[in-house]
């Protein structure tokens, strides 16, 4: 905290230096400016006196001149203003125009058509990518998830796990093979009808600083309060919410500061629960929680993607023992495929990780009911 308050402050003192050199050199401006326009003031006047006192113009002369100079000075005072404003206008257009002229890395095709999503399956093709020509990530992926069924993309960190969801998503075009949905390829229809048909399931949930009712809603903002209701329900948040002082319309704070990393799961869960697509994405949906609340949000998953297309990427194996097909990536490459049971028949990279998974898990059980005894113990 202290190093923290240090950097703001040293921050602000670049900061306050700036502001004052800024403002500085704009009072010496103002200065400079009302000194020169005095001494032309004060020129004219001379002048026009000395041309009255040698009779060659009246007195009224004299104060015409006067209210000349006075009209003029107030328009000029302002001349210097002026500029700056402009400038800094000109300035703010140009970084305006210059973010307008970006353009997307992936924007749709002239000819790019509405996905006309039937049954939902998905077809990865001897899908190639890279992000830097220097490194490939995927490399020949193919698989196949039949619609209604389960995939889960399982591997060590760096194999190209979440590339595979955002691929599927359309963040990034493949560098070689294609991506189909029911036989069309994502490039070649429009990215709105692509996303609006995949509900995501992030690992990192995204709310807003509003009510829990308008982040739910917010995966289709047309919805009916029964239906917002529904999903809550659905997704096992609604006693939760329920039991709150104001229930659904309930301030979540900043990216949901005032939920528990659950719940904020749950949220999202009911948000896609509401939006109804025919492809689910679950990405690392579980893995930045506990091993407690992953049950806990584990049901709520599985009643989500029932009866649709689902796409799983997992970092704990435990979240896809159900899935009707599991494929082990490493180093880009399909290293093993198959379901739980085949998978750790094979003594593959697959059991491996079970393996240190489970003791992993277990180690934590037993720190869990020690810590518990700890406390019992304490208060006894």
């Amino acid at each position: 905290e202290d190093m923290e308050a240090e950097r703001f402050d040293q921050s602000m003192a670049r900061y306050e230096q700036a502001a004052t050199k800024v403002w500085t050199s704009l009072a010496w401006l103002n200065f400079g400016q009302a000194v020169i326009l005095g001494i032309g003031m004060g020129a004219c006047m001379w002048l026009s006196a000395k041309a009255v006192a040698a009779g060659t113009q009246t007195i009224g002369d004299f104060v015409l001149i006067n209210a000349l100079l006075l009209q003029l000075a107030i328009p000029l005072n302002f001349i210097g203003f002026i500029y700056r404003e402009i400038r800094q206008g000109l300035t703010d257009l140009e970084s305006m125009f210059s973010l307008l002229d970006e353009e997307p890395e992936i924007s749709d095709r002239p000819d790019a058509r509405d996905l006309d999503v039937t049954d939902g399956s998905i077809r990865f093709d001897d899908v190639d990518f890279h992000y830097d020509p220097d490194r490939h990530i995927l490399k020949g992926v193919s698989f196949e998830i039949p619609a209604g069924k389960t995939v889960a993309i399982v591997g060590p960190s760096g194999a190209g796990k979440s590339t595979i969801s955002r691929l599927l998503y359309r963040f990034y075009d493949v560098t070689g093979g294609a991506i189909l949905i029911d036989g069309q390829d994502v490039r070649d229809v429009t990215q709105k009808s692509l996303r609006s048909a995949i509900g995501m399931v992030p690992q990192d949930t995204v709310l807003f600083n509003d009510t829990i009712a308008y982040n739910i809603r917010y995966g289709r903002p047309d919805a009916t309060e029964e239906e917002v209701i529904r999903a809550a329900e659905m997704a096992q948040i609604g006693d939760f919410i329920r039991g709150l002082p104001e229930g659904f319309n309930t301030q979540v704070g900043e990216r949901g500061l005032k939920l528990s990393g659950g719940e904020k799961q749950r949220v999202a869960i009911a948000r896609t629960l509401l939006k109804a697509p025919p492809i689910l994405v679950l990405d690392e949906a579980t893995s930045a929680l506990d091993t407690h609340t992953e049950q806990e949000i584990q049901s709520a998953l599985d009643v989500v993607s029932k009866n649709r297309t689902t796409l799983v990427i997992a970092h704990r194996l435990s979240t896809v023992v159900n899935a009707d097909e599991i494929i082990v990536l490493k180093a880009g490459k399909i290293a093993e495929r198959g379901t739980h049971e085949a998978l750790i028949g094979s003594k593959g990279l697959y059991a491996e990780m079970w393996d240190k998974q489970r003791q992993a898990t277990e180690a934590e059980e037993r720190l869990r009911k020690a810590r518990e005894q700890a406390v019992e113990f304490g208060v006894n």
